[in-house]
């Protein structure tokens, strides 16, 4: 399918709006519009024009990441990962922010990576990405 552009938006389940849009806006995100709707959904973007939609009916009895943090693998998103082009600066600004890492940094072939979880235990992924070139050296 050719015709694919690009990645529009991902779709975040989470039980609390205030606590989540609060979370991303020290990420750099900014409030566009909602909840609304009848699941319902509230949205927002980058200025890197990454758009998230907040989708508030998560079981608010659940107390950790079914994908990431059980013994039994399910199939699923497991992760958004968020390129940056300073990884040394971001682990400072996370630090600041007192949001701690859940993992990393780490080395690998095609960059350095390390992890955070939002409010609800979802992963976040940042990336100073060198590229898959990486591979051939």
């Amino acid at each position: 399918m050719q015709n694919i552009t690009r990645v529009n938006h991902i779709g975040l389940r989470v039980d609390n709006f205030e606590r989540s849009r609060d979370f991303y806006s020290q990420l750099g995100f900014k409030y566009i519009t909602g909840p609304g709707g009848p699941e319902p959904v509230a949205i927002i973007e980058h200025p890197a024009g990454i758009n998230i939609n907040l989708i508030l009916n998560a079981n608010q009895e659940e107390s950790h990441n079914v994908l990431m943090d059980v013994d039994i693998k399910h199939t699923g998103y497991t992760h958004v990962a968020l390129e940056v082009d300073n990884a040394s600066l971001m682990l400072e600004q996370l630090d600041s922010l007192n949001i701690p890492l859940s993992g990393g940094p780490m080395k690998h072939p095609t960059g350095t990576s390390f992890f955070i979880r939002d409010p609800d235990g979802n992963v976040i992924e940042f990336i100073e990405y060198v590229g898959l070139d990486a591979f051939s050296h």
